[in-house]
């Protein structure tokens, strides 16, 4: 059945322009790691959840999680959501728990997941791509 939202026009076209896969966190993320001589897939569906990024040499899975949609802060936030409450609150805890297997999943197959909030990356994309250079550093090291 499908769900019938309780929403303005404005708020509908904002949800409509909402990107799965290649925000502006992921290709400035990309971009930096690529000049970093980093090499990677994107949006890796061999592995589960399909990660953003997937540095296949080093078994690193990535993922950039928007705020929204796996639940920052969820006890603070979700308060907050006034329309469509029931599809809301069921859509992102589902997707949090979604993201739990995912990494357990990964984990069982030998991956080294990081999962990173895109107002983050935004903020200070150097400083997530200096974190991945060392754990790939660290894997170097356990070769």
């Amino acid at each position: 059945m499908k769900y019938k939202f309780n929403t303005t026009p404005e708020k509908s076209r904002q949800m409509a322009k909402v990107k799965s896969k290649d925000g502006k966190d992921e290709v400035i993320l990309r971009k930096l790691l690529w000049h970093n001589g980093v090499r990677y897939r994107t949006n890796y569906k061999k592995l589960p959840g399909k990660p953003d990024i997937a540095i296949t040499k080093y078994k690193i899975a990535i993922f950039i999680d928007g705020e929204f949609w796996h639940g920052y802060e969820w006890e603070k936030y979700k308060p907050r959501i006034k329309r469509n409450r029931d599809y809301w609150i069921h859509k992102i805890e589902y997707n949090m728990k979604h993201d739990q297997e995912v990494n357990k999943l990964l984990k069982d197959q030998g991956w080294y997941v990081l999962r990173f909030w895109s107002k983050n990356v935004l903020k200070n994309p150097d400083y997530y791509v200096q974190l991945i250079l060392w754990h790939i550093k660290s894997k170097k090291e356990d070769k």
